[in-house]
């Protein structure tokens, strides 16, 4: 394979438009295709970068010959779509949650390991400079043992929000626990480690959308004790992301991801032997979000290294997993 990949986006939604922003910033790699059902939005899209557009993926897998598959559609065809990319032999970055539920992505995580090929989760939040930074003091025991993590994130929907498809539990399995919710899961586990138990409730609260949740809610623990408290909500009203690590000796606290949900910041609070109020030191990351990029290199250098990405499949299929037993708990006692 040489070094300059041949990609097909398939999804020309938002995110879509995202990953190949990325791809084409950093330059080391060629588009050749996009697809979507709807073939003029794949066109609009596809015009950005001189490639050729489709509206069916299984002809735009064949005829593209790409080495590379971005999975970018809506929940039920991500393992479909990521399923029939990997048994064709090419590489794929799937959007989260990378399906509905665990029993769906299992069998893409044994056939990429089978194949030897990278299947990768899209968990961006993993990039950004304050997780990172915050992930490498934990490493360096810059607050001591870890403790537990608590979280919050959300936002407050938009006018019409409980008839998009995200409503429709057939199309997206879940709600904002699968939807957001996922996201802070995951960093939950990358943090503490894997979790053995699970407890968790979902509500809806506000918008029409039952059976699907608008808030979400788990407790998880590590088997060394390590607690997680994890919220998210689709009834936050002003957004929000908040993510506090826990240690022995002082706290880690991320704040905003950017734009709307505010600037990034990282909090290191040292806690004194004396106690009573700690030292208190914050980073700012005003920058343009660049998730995305640092995403798409790993990415890349997990092909060429043949070493799991941050956020592997087998991470997105953990975390769907936990959200599945939440489901099970829930749905047992309703």
């Amino acid at each position: 394979m040489t070094s300059r990949h041949r990609v097909i986006i398939i999804g020309a939604g938002l995110i879509g438009q995202k990953r190949g922003e990325s791809i084409k910033k950093i330059g080391s790699d060629e588009i050749v295709g996009v697809c979507d059902v709807n073939l003029d939005r794949a066109r609009d899209l596809a015009k950005l970068w001189t490639a050729t557009a489709f509206s069916d993926y299984s002809s735009a897998l064949r005829k593209t010959k790409a080495d590379i598959a971005v999975v970018a559609t809506t929940h039920k065809t991500l393992p479909v779509i990521s399923y029939d990319a990997l048994n064709q032999g090419l590489h794929v970055l799937c959007e989260k949650p990378l399906g509905r539920n665990a029993t769906e992505v299992a069998p893409l995580v044994r056939l990429a390991k089978r194949r030897k090929l990278v299947y990768k989760c899209g968990f961006n939040h993993r990039y950004h400079p304050a997780i990172l930074q915050a992930k490498h003091m934990a490493g360096k025991n810059k607050i001591g043992p870890l403790m537990y993590v608590r979280a919050r994130y959300g936002h407050g929907g938009r006018p019409g929000y409980d008839k998009e498809w995200r409503a429709d539990s057939d199309i997206a399995g879940g709600g904002e626990l699968l939807d957001q919710g996922i996201h802070i899961i995951d960093l939950a586990r990358w943090f503490l480690g894997d979790f053995t138990k699970v407890m968790g409730m979902v509500q809806t609260a506000f918008w029409d959308m039952k059976p699907l949740e608008d808030n979400g809610f788990a407790l998880l623990q590590t088997k060394q004790g390590q607690t997680a408290f994890l919220h998210a909500s689709w009834t936050q009203w002003k957004n929000i992301f908040s993510f506090e690590i826990f240690g022995r000796n002082g706290a880690l606290t991320i704040d905003g991801l950017g734009k709307s949900y505010g600037v990034e910041t990282l909090t290191w609070a040292r806690r004194k032997p004396e106690s009573g109020p700690p030292d208190i030191k914050t980073f700012e990351f005003p920058e343009e979000d660049q998730s995305w990029i640092a995403e798409w290199r790993d990415f890349l250098n997990s092909i060429k290294t043949n070493q799991p990405p941050l956020g592997s499949g087998a991470d997105g299929l953990a975390a769907l997993t936990i959200i599945d037993q939440i489901y099970a708990q829930t749905f047992r006692t309703s």
